[in-house]
């Protein structure tokens, strides 16, 4: 018998694609198609009168996700009380394809409410926020879902060439240096829309009134490892941004709320007992130069009468701020039973 016959004879083996074992399972170690992820994928996308953008952007997004996903996807619209068409045009894309989803809301209730839904809703292991306006490229989504496999937490895009008049743009940079100085965390974008997350963070993370510029450093106090890709930006093509000169103001406010409700809600001592205590200590030593200064060399008190109200109005300020401190840490004791942690592995 020839050696062809007698190989011909034997039985075939099945052809296993390399780096993949029987069971399907990746042997550690071995190389990934970098064009599939490891699990599911949903897309949150919070818009506001985008009629014109919806249908080229689905149209985007499914040669994308089917590419890296293969049906295992899904697109969450939220309508954000818009006043045209959107809806009408979302109901016509989930005609097409049930996995691109929406929801509207009655009114509008500003985008960190749409992505707290948003996030409720998905079930996807990664979870990916762009904005709807087509200024976010879906063609991004691998390369950020690629830097979640490996190991990080919260992906944040970066736009490094933006397409953004002068008053939008130099706003932003104040506002991402201000942030990164005050958070500890060093990104040169918190407020882009392109966002990747483990589905831990999404469900961790409490999202509400304009915290959603703070996702990061959210995500980052709560012990997230949080990174930055830079991605492109593309020029606005329909409508007008939703955004005003307000959001920045407002977005102060708001890292102040952000930093006191999260790196202090647990010990608010800390918080106005440190102030409370540079107060008291500023009016105690304004008083105690007044009152050396009328006991060793006569000078009259009379003299300065408003530098010794500044001294008592600074201690009475710093004695109540570390009044209202302990009264914190009561409230806070009183509910311990109510505290929640962020377990990131457990063994049993």
């Amino acid at each position: 018998m020839s050696e062809d016959q007698e190989r011909s004879r034997q039985p075939q083996q099945r052809r296993v694609p390399r780096g993949r074992r029987f069971d399907g399972r990746r042997p550690e170690g071995a190389r990934r198609d970098s064009s599939r992820v490891t699990g599911s994928v949903s897309v949150v996308i919070p818009l506001l009168n985008e009629e014109e953008s919806l249908q080229e952007l689905a149209k985007q997004l499914e040669i994308v996700l089917e590419r890296i996903a293969r049906g295992r996807y899904e697109v969450i619209f939220i309508d954000d009380g818009s006043t045209d068409s959107s809806f009408v045009v979302l109901q016509k894309i989930n005609a097409a394809n049930p996995r691109f989803k929406a929801i509207r809301f009655r009114t509008n209730h500003g985008k960190s409410a749409a992505l707290a839904v948003g996030f409720a809703e998905a079930t996807g292991d990664f979870v990916i926020t762009m904005d709807a306006d087509l200024q976010d490229d879906p063609n991004e989504i691998p390369g950020m879902i690629a830097k979640l496999e490996e190991g990080y937490d919260l992906v944040s895009g970066w736009k490094r060439k933006r397409y953004d008049p002068w008053h939008k743009t130099f706003p932003s940079k104040l506002f991402n240096y201000v942030t990164s100085k005050m958070s500890g965390l060093r990104l040169h974008d918190f407020n882009c829309g392109l966002k990747a997350y483990r589905s831990d963070v999404v469900k961790s993370v409490q999202v509400y009134g304009e915290m959603h510029r703070y996702i990061p450093a959210l995500a980052h106090w709560e012990g997230f490892r949080v990174t930055e890709l830079p991605v492109q930006h593309k020029a606005r093509q329909f409508g007008v941004s939703k955004f005003g000169m307000s959001r920045f103001l407002k977005g102060y406010l708001d890292l102040l709320t952000v930093m006191f409700t999260t790196r202090y809600v647990k010990r608010p001592l800390h918080f106005f007992g440190a102030i409370g205590t540079l107060f008291a200590l500023i009016g105690f030593s304004t008083d105690l130069y007044l009152a050396i200064e009328k006991w060793a060399f006569g000078v009259p008190l009379s003299q300065r009468p408003y530098s010794l109200l500044f001294g008592i109005a600074m201690i009475i300020v710093g004695v109540q701020l570390i009044s209202i401190g302990l009264i914190g840490e009561l409230i806070v004791k009183n509910n311990l039973s109510e505290q929640r942690f962020s377990i990131r592995e457990r063994l049993s």
